[in-house]
């Protein structure tokens, strides 16, 4: 392995088990040890700015929400990319006819013009309540990176008609996040990595869902959790330990990362 200068993190799956919703005490001193030996730590995620967990004691570097829609540090914004406004409005009427509410995401806050048992799950896996918004048209006009919806795979062609300029990602099988056609965690990595004018050579990452694919391809080294999907473990450079077991802890110890 080359020297590692920076590590990518997925949230959900990855840093945080599901079954449990939350890091473990192990993991936490890991993301510690690596600032202190001068690693840059980065989240990409699926999620929004204003639903990324706090971590005690843990800074983070850089932070790709949205899938890679929205990339930015603690100091400016690295990448924008919201999906286009008439695609959003495509794929509002497109979940109506299927009778499935829909979130949309943009920087500051998520807006639903509706609930039901997938989309509130989905929610509930970033310890969010899903409100229905009163001024769900408002938020719409807004720049929108991100769209949130329960459903099933077999659905995906009937939500993605007559949308041209967004495409569907998704790592749990009962919802799904549309991101900007051209947008995606692999490019979101790209953005970073020429801010800090490092090659994907220097960069790890680790993930556990499908949207992770791209994340892993963009990297030097590419690394699946043992709890990952099939799809991503096939494409991946190595596979860590279960999230359960601190699997990402033990392959840094590993690989002398800490």
């Amino acid at each position: 392995m080359n020297p590692i200068k920076i590590i990518f993190f997925d949230i959900d799956g990855t840093l945080i088990d599901m079954q449990k919703k939350q890091i473990s005490e192990i993991t936490l001193e890991m993301l510690r040890l690596l600032r202190e030996k001068g690693i840059l730590i980065c989240l990409a995620t699926g999620r929004s700015p204003v639903s990324l967990p706090k971590f005690d004691g843990v800074e983070f570097d850089a932070y790709l929400t949205f899938n890679g829609s929205l990339c930015y540090t603690n100091q400016e914004v690295v990448f924008s990319n919201p999906i286009p406004a008439e695609d959003v409005q495509k794929l509002i009427q497109n979940a109506a006819e299927l009778g499935r509410p829909i979130s949309v995401a943009t920087r500051g806050r998520l807006a639903a013009n509706g609930t039901d048992a997938d989309l509130a799950e989905y929610y509930s896996f970033a310890h969010l309540d899903l409100t229905i918004a009163e001024d769900f048209e408002e938020a719409t006009r807004q720049e929108v990176y991100q769209v949130m919806l329960g459903c099933r795979e077999y659905e995906y062609p009937a939500i993605l008609k007559g949308v041209s300029g967004a495409r569907i990602t998704a790592w749990w099988d009962r919802a799904v996040d549309i991101i900007p056609a051209d947008g995606g965690k692999g490019i979101g990595i790209q953005k970073i990595l020429e801010h800090y004018h490092l090659t994907k050579t220097e960069a790890l990452a680790f993930g556990d869902g499908n949207n992770d694919i791209e994340m892993l391809q963009a990297v030097g080294t590419g690394v699946a959790m043992e709890n990952a999907s099939v799809q991503l473990k096939a494409i991946a450079d190595d596979i860590c330990g279960h999230v359960a077991e601190n699997g990402i802890y033990h392959y840094c110890i590993r690989h002398g990362l800490i």
